[in-house]
């Protein structure tokens, strides 16, 4: 729709003159200095993990419903989506390129490809938003038990509102729309059966892991040592701030996030924009191969066909 693909450009205007005014220079600077190779390396190393292991969970996702992808392949595209993710609009662009790219994997074109890619994502927001639920008894540690209180029901009728509507959505569309049936019937095949919940759940809470350990060792690189609420609490809004489609692949929602969060648990606000810069930096990083898949696709003229 032209009106949002015009308020997107402008909220991350806004973001950024807000990123702007916030930000004491020098102190950027002397905290981005203080970042060390032992950072670096090891924030690599849980980005190439994070990959992996979400490039499982989709092949996962995509056996239950009945595709086969090698697990080189599997990787290998999840380091494509993951780099074009970060670097184009909107931050989902890189996971229906994944779709897209992998439409020849099975009869049906697309769809197939489309649909497990869908599931795996939402496996993986699911596992944020478990996160930040779970953080709620960690909060009066950070606000007050007060404010974390109205917190708490803040967030419970958020949630109980989207479950709802969840649920009546379902119901309304299964008894209008024949295909409804059989997305619920992929629901269950992908997320409940044969203990299908387990293995996603696993693979959900790993990955969720690595983001939140990346961060602790981005924000510890900055001088700014994080407390262990943080991994409860600040940490998992950022997370979920990144799913906002207002910037490239979460870079400044994320930042914006960082910069009101880090005060509470006795950072400053520009140690929170370096460590999520830094955050930023290290995933961009870790999915470079990716650019170097497509960019040897290019040079050899054959493009991707699974």
């Amino acid at each position: 729709m032209p009106i949002l693909r015009l308020l997107a450009p402008l909220a991350l205007i806004t973001l950024l003159g807000f990123l702007a005014l916030r930000t004491d220079v020098n102190a950027l600077k002397s905290a981005m200095s203080e970042i060390s190779i032992g950072h670096v390396i090891a924030g690599l190393a849980l980005v190439q993990i994070q990959i992996a292991v979400s490039a499982l969970r989709w092949r996962f996702t995509a056996k239950q419903l009945g595709q086969q992808i090698p697990i080189p392949l599997a990787i290998g595209e999840y380091h494509v989506a993951s780099f074009l993710n970060q670097s184009l609009p909107g931050g989902m662009a890189g996971d229906a390129i994944r779709a897209y790219r992998m439409r020849n994997a099975g009869p049906g074109g697309w769809k197939g490809p489309a649909k497990a890619v869908v599931f795996e994502r939402l496996s993986g927001q699911m596992a944020f938003f478990l996160l930040a639920l779970s953080g709620l008894g960690a909060w009066p540690f950070v606000i007050g038990a007060e404010d974390a209180r109205r917190l708490s029901l803040q967030l419970a009728f958020g949630v109980g509102v989207l479950v709802l509507a969840a649920a009546i959505g379902l119901v309304c569309a299964r008894r209008h729309y024949p295909k409804a049936a059989q997305i619920s019937e992929d629901i269950a095949v992908v997320f409940l059966r044969n203990k299908a919940w387990l293995i996603q759940s696993t693979m959900s809470l790993l990955i969720v892991s690595t983001y939140v350990a990346t961060f602790f060792v981005a924000s510890d690189a900055v001088g700014a040592t994080l407390p262990w609420t943080a991994t409860l609490t600040i940490i998992p809004l950022c997370l979920i701030a990144m799913l906002i489609p207002a910037g490239l692949g979460g870079w400044g929602t994320r930042e914006a996030a960082a910069i009101a969060l880090w005060p509470l648990v006795g950072a400053s606000a520009t140690q929170g924009l370096a460590a999520s810069l830094v955050y930023g930096g290290l995933s961009l990083a870790g999915a470079l191969p990716g650019l170097a898949l497509i960019t040897l696709e290019a040079i050899r003229g054959k493009p991707h066909r699974a």
